[in-house]
């Protein structure tokens, strides 16, 4: 919007704001965040020192990593693991979170996926591919968690999905995990 910046720029100097999020798995048609005025609005995001959280459809995720590309100067979160096909075939998605965990301005959040189980019966085996792959193509220093509560509700309450979670990475070393947990989320949204 050719507003945006009149819009942002009194918000970006409140010490509580440290980023935006557009869902673009919603009612967003295919590429909308590779629109020009899109583009430059995310542009404007990273020159005020505020990032953007990605939450889009996983078959965009190549549209993702284009406008990670073209906003160098932005930091990105992206969200919800990128919605993979928690119970499908993940063999576009891990290609495609590689081509996003590559570029160093993005962070992966581990979120979401648990809210794909609504009506299903599941259990931390079936959500750990997902989560350790965040995990390997990230690394430790560039993945946080996130509870993505109310909406982990549709497919568990938010004390079973933090139970999987460290159910999948209780093998991991203790300052691993909390990276996971604490300290990248910190760095990443800028908080004290």
């Amino acid at each position: 919007d050719d507003g945006f910046a009149a819009y942002i720029e009194p918000l970006a100097k409140e010490q509580a704001v440290k980023g935006l999020r557009q869902v673009l798995h919603g009612s967003t048609p295919a590429g909308y965040c590779l629109r020009d005025g899109f583009v430059r609005g995310v542009r404007k995001l990273g020159e005020l020192g505020l990032s953007f959280d990605l939450c889009m459809r996983h078959a965009e995720l190549p549209d993702g990593a284009k406008l990670i590309q073209a906003a160098p100067g932005t930091a990105f979160v992206l969200d919800h693991c990128g919605n993979p096909p928690v119970f499908g075939d993940l063999t576009a998605w891990k290609r495609d979170i590689d081509r996003i965990a590559a570029l160093p301005n993005v962070v992966g959040k581990v979120s979401g996926i648990v809210s794909q189980a609504k009506d299903r019966s599941w259990k931390p085996d079936d959500l750990a591919p997902v989560v350790r792959h965040m995990l390997d193509a990230f690394g430790p220093d560039r993945v946080l968690f996130g509870g993505d509560w109310p909406v982990c509700t549709l497919g568990a309450p938010l004390k079973d999905w933090e139970d999987a979670l460290a159910q999948i990475v209780a093998d991991l070393p203790e300052d691993r995990r909390r990276k996971l947990l604490h300290d990248n989320a910190i760095r990443a949204y800028r908080l004290s």
